[in-house]
């Protein structure tokens, strides 16, 4: 089956201090989008799609994105032209939903969205291949890391944790900041608030396969939203809220795809010397 990757790339890094996307690791001077790409396609994706805003494209083409338009199907999407206007006072996107909605006109299939900064792991590419091979048009499906495996030691970070039934059904996606693992044993991670976690709870990263019928949803709910937030400077319309509202409505299900995958990121700069030499240990660079 034809499948597409969406890659989000249109947000800045801010506590990174810079182009998140096109920070290099090792000598290859790959960047982290260059590994879900390479993974992607090994794992049966014939067609990306590079969601970005138009002042970027410059240096996220040299950088990050050239190199594959002569290897695969290559197509960009500019979100901060999709669509209507902003309002008076906003400067940014309406948020990951809005991201993924503003491909729609490059996608007549099912397709896998991630964060652009990001590093996934090779195993739930395959996962979400076979997903997207075996499944229906009101299944979606969502990347499951286990929390303790998502953390940063530079500082703290916001997840959403998932809860579920017992046959890995999404039941929703509740977002926690300012966690931080507090002890090893046994382990404990807090968040800003004061929650406690184990670290084996299932954690969303934005790794999402949907089929292509999530489009029109997605556009029905854009509407909605929009409807209420049109002259909202910060209102944001995000991937998960979609999600949980198709399957609080009934239009839809979503499994958690379970694994022991390690996420790594660059939420600081400090993070760089780490993930680099992950990436090193891990035989990617």
């Amino acid at each position: 089956m034809k499948k597409s990757l969406i890659a989000m790339a249109a947000g800045m890094g801010s506590r990174f201090g810079g182009l998140k996307q096109a920070a290099k690791f090792g000598a290859s001077q790959k960047v982290m989008l260059d590994f879900a790409i390479e993974d992607a396609m090994n794992a049966g994706f014939s067609k990306l799609v590079f969601v970005i805003r138009s002042d970027i494209e410059k240096v996220f083409r040299e950088d990050v994105s050239g190199k594959y338009e002569n290897k695969i199907d290559v197509r960009y999407v500019f979100q901060d032209k999709s669509g209507q206007p902003l309002p008076e006072g906003r400067t940014k996107p309406w948020g990951t939903g809005h991201a993924v909605l503003a491909c729609q006109d490059e996608i007549q299939e099912s397709f896998l969205a991630i964060n652009a900064d990001d590093f996934y792991g090779a195993g739930v590419y395959k996962l979400a291949s076979e997903f997207i091979d075996n499944s229906s048009p009101t299944t979606y499906a969502l990347a499951g890391y286990l929390l303790k495996n998502t953390l940063s030691e530079n500082g703290t970070v916001s997840r959403g944790i998932c809860s579920h039934d017992g046959n890995l059904n999404l039941c929703g996606v509740k977002e926690f900041g300012g966690l931080k693992k507090v002890s090893d044993n046994p382990m404990k991670i807090e968040s800003d608030n004061g929650d406690i976690f184990t670290g084996e709870e299932y954690t969303s990263l934005n790794f999402w396969a949907f089929p292509k019928e999530f489009m029109e949803t997605l556009g029905t709910q854009f509407d909605e939203f929009l409807s209420k937030n049109s002259k909202d400077a910060k209102a944001e319309f995000y991937l998960p809220f979609a999600v949980d509202t198709a399957i609080k409505t009934g239009i839809a299900t979503a499994k958690i795809l379970p694994t022991e995958e390690r996420w790594q990121g660059v939420t600081y700069r400090e993070d760089m010397g780490a993930v680099e030499k992950f990436l090193q240990d891990n035989g990617r660079i």
